[in-house]
C-alpha cells in the first residue's frame, strides 16, 4: 500500500522486462502478483509528473496483466470501457517510456485511440460502447471462420447505461462467442462479495462444472421439460448467492463475482471461461485507486489527478484581487441560490455531480437532486416527464455527452415545448481530455431545433445572469459555458432581467464590427481597441440579435464573427443567414473551430492550434481584410 506519489521513477526490474504483452508470457505466474506492484507503483509516478485519470487504472492493475497474460493481443480483440481505464494497458503495450507525455500536446492520448496503437481496438472517451464494439468484432470473426478471442471490459459506472443492456441482449440472441468482464468497483453494481459467492465461483468456472452441465444438458433436452427444469433451479441457486441471475436471463453464462486484485486467480478464471463456448460474463469485483490509500478512501476526489509540482518557497502574500471561479461553480452556487426560493427546481446529472459543481446543492436539496448514473438518455426523458408534471428540472451535462441524447432532446423535450433547463458544461476545446471530451459542436446541433433557446454567456456574471434568464423561460433553454475559470467578473446575485435574444454592444468603432458569442470576448475587446473596431457580446445563439446585426449592418462596412464552436453550422453561420434573409449583403469573417478534430493539449495550445488566440484573430482579420481592399481596388480599376 501507498501513501504517496513517488516523485522519483521506480524501481521496476520486471516491469521493464514488459515491452509488449508477448513478453508477459515470458514471466512466470508466480511472479505476476510482484509485476503487479511494479506496474502500480509506475503508475502513480507517471501520473503524478503529469497529472491525469488516476483511480480507475490503478482498480484494474491485476486485470490488465491478467487478460493480456491469457490472450494473444493484439489478434485476440481486447476492448476496454471507459476510457480511463486504460493507463496500465497502455504502459503493457509498448507505451511506457512515453507515458510521461500523456495527455500533452504532441503525446499519447489518455483514452484508447486506434491510431496511437494496434492494441486499441477501439477508440473510447465516455463509456458503455465496448459490448457493442466487441460484438461486432466477435460476430466479423466468426463470419470469416477465425478463431480469435474477444473479450470486453466494462467498469467504472458504464454498466449503467442503456446502451450496455441493448448490446447483452443482443450478443445472447447471437449467442456469439465472446467475454464479457463486468469491473465492478461499486461504481456501478452493488458489491456481494462472501465466502460462500466465491467457492460457488469456483465451482461455475470450473472445467468440470462446465463439462458435466453441457453433458447434462445434451441428456436432459432429450425429455420433455428437465432441462428447463435443471436450469431453472441452477439458476435459482446462484441468484442466492450472486447477482448473477440478471445475466443468466439475458443469456449470458455468468461467472462471480471473484477478488479482481487476485492476478494468479483472475489467470485461472479467465483461461478456463475463454474456453467455454458462446456469449459469457466474468464479474470481477475491484477497488478502484487501489494499493493507493488516500485513493482508495476518496474514489470520487481521486478520480483524477493534478500534476505534482515541487513545494514553492513561502512569500510574502500579495494583496489579494478579483479571485476567479470556475464556471462549475458559478452554476452550482447558482443552482443552490435558486433552489432555495424555488421548490419546484430538480437538479438531475448523468454521473457528473462533481464535475458539474452540484455536490453543495445534492448535498442541501437531496430531495431535489438526482444522479441518474451514466444514462443521458434516460437524464432527458425523466427530465420531459418532471417538467410535464409541473416541476423545473435543471439538466447539468457535459456537451460531449448530451451528444448521446440527441433524440430524446428532440422529441420528448424541444418538440412538446417543455420547461427544461440545460446548463451544457465543457462548451469548446476542454484541454488534456482531447476530442472525445470537446463541446466542439452544441451550438450547431441546437442552433436547428425549434423551441430551444441558447445562451453563450462571456464571462462569469454572464453565465450566472444567462441562467437566471434560460430558467425564467417557459420552454427549452440551455446555457453553455466552457471547463475552468473565467477572467474574474464580478458576480452580481440578482436577476438582472436578461431579454432573450437580445446582445449588447460593447465598443463603438468603424468599418469592422465584431460579433462575439461566448468567453473570447476578451480577445475581441483587446483586439478591437488596437484597430478601432466595434464588439457586440451577442450573447444568445439562438435567436439572434437580428435587430442589432442589421444595426451594425447599417454603419459597418465588415463583419466577424467569433465562437468557440464548429463553424459549420455554427453561430456565424446564423449571422449570415439573417443578413442574407434581410437583402443585405456584407462580407462576413467566420472565426471558429475548423472542420476537424483537435487533439488533446493545454487550453492554450489548442486554441492557438484553431488560430482562436489573441494574435492568430488579430491576424486573421487582418489578412482578410487586406484581400478584400485588394478585390474592391480591382473591381474599381475595372470599371475605369
Amino acid at each position: 500500500m501507498f501513501d504517496e506519489i513517488p516523485l522519483k521513477r521506480p524501481h521496476t526490474p520486471l516491469l521493464d522486462q514488459v515491452d509488449v504483452p508477448a513478453d508477459l508470457k515470458k514471466l512466470e505466474a508466480k511472479q505476476l502478483p510482484e509485476l503487479a506492484e511494479e506496474l502500480r507503483e509506475f503508475l502513480l509516478y507517471t501520473v503524478g509528473q503529469t497529472g491525469g485519470h488516476f483511480g480507475a487504472g490503478l482498480g484494474v492493475v491485476e486485470l490488465t496483466i491478467a487478460l493480456h497474460y491469457v490472450l494473444n493481443t493484439p489478434e485476440d480483440k481486447l476492448v476496454w470501457d471507459v476510457g480511463h481505464q486504460c493507463y496500465p494497458h497502455k504502459i503493457l503495450t509498448g507505451r511506457r517510456e512515453a507515458m510521461h507525455s500523456i495527455r500533452q500536446w504532441g503525446g499519447i492520448s489518455g483514452f484508447l485511440k486506434r491510431a496511437e496503437s494496434e492494441y486499441d481496438t477501439f477508440g473510447v472517451g465516455h463509456s458503455s460502447t465496448s459490448i457493442s464494439a466487441a460484438l461486432g468484432m466477435a460476430l466479423a470473426n466468426q463470419m470469416r471462420d477465425q478463431q480469435n478471442k474477444t473479450v470486453a471490459v466494462i467498469g467504472d459506472g458504464a454498466m449503467t447505461a442503456g446502451m450496455a443492456f441493448e448490446a447483452l441482449n443482443h450478443a445472447a440472441h447471437t449467442e456469439t462467442d465472446m467475454l464479457v468482464v463486468l469491473n465492478d468497483n461499486n461504481m456501478s453494481i452493488s458489491k456481494n462479495v462472501g465466502g460462500l459467492a466465491t467457492y460457488f465461483s469456483k465451482i461455475w468456472a470450473s472445467k468440470t462444472y462446465t463439462a458435466l452441465r453441457e453433458g447434462s444438458k445434451r441428456v436432459l433436452q432429450r425429455v420433455p421439460h428437465a432441462w428447463d427444469l435443471a436450469r431453472r433451479t441452477e439458476e435459482h441457486m446462484k441468484g442466492m448467492v450472486s447477482p448473477g441471475t440478471l445475466f443468466e436471463e439475458l443469456g449470458f453464462y455468468y461467472v462471480g463475482p471473484i477478488d479482481g486484485h487476485d492476478v494468479n486467480k483472475l489467470v485461472h478464471y479467465l483461461g478456463n471461461m475463454l474456453e467455454i463456448k458462446g456469449p459469457k460474463l466474468l464479474h470481477v469485483i475491484t477497488t478502484k485507486g487501489k494499493g493507493f490509500a488516500p485513493a482508495e478512501n476518496d474514489p470520487v476526489g481521486y478520480h483524477a489527478l493534478n500534476k505534482i509540482e515541487p513545494k514553492k518557497k513561502v512569500s510574502v502574500a500579495a494583496p489579494e484581487k478579483n479571485v476567479s471561479i470556475k464556471y462549475q461553480d458559478v452554476f452550482g452556487n447558482w443552482l443552490c441560490d435558486k433552489a432555495s426560493e424555488d421548490g419546484h427546481l430538480i437538479g438531475i446529472t448523468p454521473a457528473m455531480c462533481e464535475g458539474s459543481g452540484m455536490a453543495k446543492f445534492a448535498e442541501r436539496f437531496p430531495d431535489h437532486y438526482h444522479d441518474v448514473a451514466i444514462a443521458e438518455q434516460h437524464a432527458l426523458t425523466f427530465a420531459a416527464g418532471l417538467a410535464c408534471e409541473g416541476f423545473k428540472p435543471v439538466v447539468a451535462i457535459y456537451s460531449t455527452f448530451l451528444q448521446r441524447a440527441y433524440d430524446q432532446l428532440i422529441h420528448d423535450i424541444a418538440l412538446q415545448n417543455l420547461d427544461v433547463t440545460f446548463a451544457i458544461d465543457r462548451a469548446g476545446l476542454v484541454g488534456e481530455d482531447g476530442p472525445t471530451h470537446a463541446g466542439a459542436f452544441d451550438i450547431s446541433f441546437l442552433r436547428c431545433i425549434p423551441n430551444m433557446v441558447l445562451a453563450t454567456p462571456s464571462d462569469e456574471n454572464e453565465c450566472r445572469q444567462t441562467l437566471f434568464a434560460a430558467y425564467n423561460y417557459q420552454g427549452p433553454a440551455a446555457v453553455r459555458y466552457p471547463r475552468g475559470t473565467g477572467p474574474g467578473a464580478t458576480l452580481l446575485h440578482s436577476d438582472q432581467g436578461f431579454e432573450i435574444g437580445k446582445g449588447r454592444v460593447l465598443l463603438a468603432g468603424k468599418g469592422v464590427s465584431i460579433l462575439n458569442f461566448g468567453v473570447l470576448l476578451d480577445r475581441a475587446t483587446t483586439i478591437a481597441r488596437k484597430q478601432n473596431y466595434s464588439v457586440c457580446d451577442m450573447r444568445w445563439a439562438k435567436p439572434l440579435d437580428e435587430s442589432l446585426i442589421l444595426e451594425q449592418a447599417a454603419t459597418h462596412d465588415y463583419f466577424v464573427t467569433l465562437e468557440e464552436n464548429a463553424i459549420a453550422g455554427g453561430a456565424g453561420s446564423g449571422v449570415v443567414e439573417v443578413l442574407a434573409a434581410h437583402g443585405v449583403h456584407k462580407p462576413v469573417l467566420q472565426l471558429g473551430l475548423a472542420d476537424k478534430y483537435y487533439e488533446h493539449g493545454k487550453r492554450e495550445e489548442l486554441l492557438q492550434a484553431a488560430g482562436l488566440d489573441e494574435s492568430s484573430i488579430e491576424a486573421a482579420i487582418q489578412h482578410w481584410l487586406k484581400q478584400h481592399e485588394l478585390k474592391k481596388s480591382k473591381n474599381i480599376q475595372g470599371i475605369q
